[in-house]
């Protein structure tokens, strides 16, 4: 007997503006079925798992470029160039889940919660200058960029200047679990 699929379908709901990549946009589907399920197995199976919240039923994803964060029935993805894009997103996400829900029997789930900083929580140690010099057009913009490890602290010049030393030590703190910036971290 075939394995019956966890999920059927996750239809485009919405789309948004993304602010993090102008010109970009936000894709929002709505799963057939319940997803809070399947997370643990993710959290177990998938290295770029950056924050799950098993009380919430609430996990992101990164992918490059964006992110990917699963609710209870919906799935969101940032950073898509169209709607097609959007779409065959959110069939590779249904294949994903389904994949992993076949493997339910095979995989030792991990419930425990992730967390990695916000986008927010890393902006709030950038100089807020919307200067330019890294490539973003907004130090909001860039700290999306160092989530999602596009870029570097380095990348912004302000943050050379001796006066945002400490919030260059706490951004490589911060940034540490993700990998990339632990390892440039200056001595």
């Amino acid at each position: 007997m075939a394995e019956v699929p966890l999920v059927d379908a996750i239809a485009l709901i919405r789309t948004l503006p993304c602010l993090a990549d102008p010109g970009k946009i936000i894709v929002i589907g709505e799963s057939d079925a319940a997803l809070d399920g399947v997370l643990p197995l993710l959290n177990a199976i998938l290295p770029n798992v950056i924050s799950y919240h098993p009380f919430a039923g609430v996990m992101t994803l990164r992918r490059r470029p964006g992110l990917i964060t699963l609710y209870p029935r919906q799935v969101m993805i940032t950073q898509v160039a169209d709607v097609a894009e959007g779409l065959a997103l959110l069939v590779a996400m249904r294949d994903l889940l389904n994949r992993a829900w076949a493997r339910r029997d095979e995989i030792q789930p991990r419930p425990e919660g992730r967390h990695v900083p916000r986008p927010l929580d890393i902006y709030e140690l950038l100089p807020h200058t919307n200067c330019r010099a890294c490539g973003e057009a907004t130090c909001m913009a860039f700290a999306f960029g160092l989530l999602e490890e596009r870029h570097q602290p380095e990348a912004c010049p302000a943050l050379a200047d001796p006066t945002f030393a400490a919030q260059k030590a706490a951004l490589y703190h911060m940034l540490a679990g993700l990998g990339g910036a632990a390892s440039l971290q200056p001595d």
